[in-house]
């Protein structure tokens, strides 16, 4: 069993939170301690900050109306709010004081996941997200190996040996190689130290370093900041996120045919378990992307597309930038939320660009989709989603994809999972006839 819990481990944990599960039952899931489920919960819990009021932190601070708390003021001569008074803190005086820390985060399961007063407790909630705890865990790995962890003794004698070494123009590697047992680090870990200025030597004493300039990565920039683009950034999608924690997403984006065909195909993805949909256009307008859209919600109804489909992360692709067509319903109701991913950043998007690999397989670059049909591209999409995943403990996206809504989705497509031993991922899957 390995050391460190894994990005699926943390996944079967938030979806166990969700069922309510206690922290042995996970463990003995997992085959785990139930500590080490517990103090990854609460070390890699998110908090989401429900009131926000620099002066003053009490949740019924916007409706309070009390007067003459203080002893010093009789009923008739103040005339303020308490709320507003300069001179006393009312919170230490009002025994009506209610702080925006919940007490029950201090409890099992340290998180408002399960808690029936969820949606209506104006206290600042705590989730966990398996994305977010794994990637938190693995700064924490990163921190803790950054650093010098040799004694300032030994530094001194390392920095005695190399000082005049490289005065004589010797390179790092150079001095290693014949004295690699008395340095006893590595060549990655001296030129660390001396980045660090932990020895005498520095950086424009080594001809390498000089002679090649560090590289920087810059950001990506745009000429300017169109339109479609306002308030559906990728910035403005992660704070979506951080204020609706554990809602679906759904990544965007397409795949063109070989040079000379129109067609083009939509390609879209749940996060929650890589279960990918493909839909085959005539071509690659807006009005193309925009009918898929009309169809789902046509054929699904508008509450199961908004269960199905409430925030989709795309690019900036000119099939995309209308917006306002793609979020609202032909009868102008809301449908879904767009974001955009920043230009030219497509691994913000890593799921659907992942199993866009898997779909290259069956349908290599410079391949035309002229002769494509819907039921091709259906074949397709079923024998990808049949493809057992590491991420969730080898299960398929099928196996995941099991909601009321989600089965109503597969019907209307006509999508079945194949079975393991049959799942086929090479061209030659199109030249067959599908069943």
């Amino acid at each position: 069993m390995a050391k460190h819990l894994s990005l699926s481990e943390r996944a079967f944990i938030e979806r166990a939170l969700v069922h309510e599960k206690s922290f042995a039952e996970i463990a003995k899931q997992l085959n785990r301690s139930a500590t080490t489920i517990s103090r990854d919960v609460k070390n890699h819990r998110v908090f989401v900050q429900r009131f926000r009021d620099d002066r003053n932190d009490c949740i019924l601070y916007h409706s309070c109306l009390r007067r003459n708390l203080c002893p010093t003021e009789s009923i008739y001569s103040c005339i303020n709010r308490c709320k507003f008074c300069q001179e006393y803190d009312c919170r230490e005086l009002c025994p009506g004081y209610q702080s925006p820390h919940c007490p029950k985060l201090e409890k099992p399961p340290y998180v408002c996941t399960g808690c029936e007063q969820q949606k209506t407790c104006k206290r600042n909630h705590a989730y966990y997200t398996a994305h977010r705890a794994n990637a938190a865990y693995k700064k924490e790995l990163r921190d803790a190996r950054i650093g010098i962890r040799t004694t300032p003794e030994r530094l001194v004698e390392i920095g005695e040996l190399l000082t005049p070494l490289v005065a004589k123009g010797q390179s790092i590697n150079h001095i290693l190689a014949t004295h690699r047992e008395e340095i006893g680090l590595s060549e990655k870990t001296i030129y660390n130290y001396i980045d660090a200025n932990a020895f005498s030597v520095k950086n424009i004493d080594l001809p390498k370093k000089v002679a090649y300039r560090q590289r920087k990565t810059k950001p990506i920039l745009t000429k300017m900041e169109y339109k479609f683009r306002r308030g559906r950034t990728y910035e403005a999608f992660n704070e979506f996120l951080e204020m609706n924690p554990g809602i679906s997403v759904v990544e965007m984006d397409t795949v063109k045919s070989a040079r000379g065909c129109k067609k083009m195909l939509l390609t879209m993805i749940f996060r929650n378990s890589n279960f990918m949909l493909v839909f085959l256009m005539k071509d690659g307008t807006q009005e193309s992307v925009l009918a898929v859209f009309d169809y789902l919600t046509e054929k699904l109804g508008l509450e199961a597309f908004r269960a199905l489909f409430p925030v989709i992360l795309t690019d900036n692709g000119v099939e995309f930038k209308d917006p306002d067509q793609l979020e609202h319903a032909p009868n102008n109701c809301p449908r879904t939320k767009i974001f955009y991913c920043d230009p030219q950043a497509s691994w913000q998007k890593p799921h659907v660009e992942k199993n866009h690999v898997l779909l290259r397989r069956i349908l290599p670059k410079g391949t035309s989709f002229k002769d494509l049909t819907k039921a091709q591209v259906t074949l397709a999409t079923s024998h990808i989603n049949s493809v057992a995943r590491e991420l969730f403990d080898n299960r398929t996206p099928f196996d995941l994809f099991v909601g009321e809504n989600e089965k109503k989705l597969l019907e209307l497509l006509d999508l079945a999972p194949i079975p393991p031993d049959e799942v086929f991922l090479k061209p030659a899957l199109l030249k067959t006839k599908p069943n």
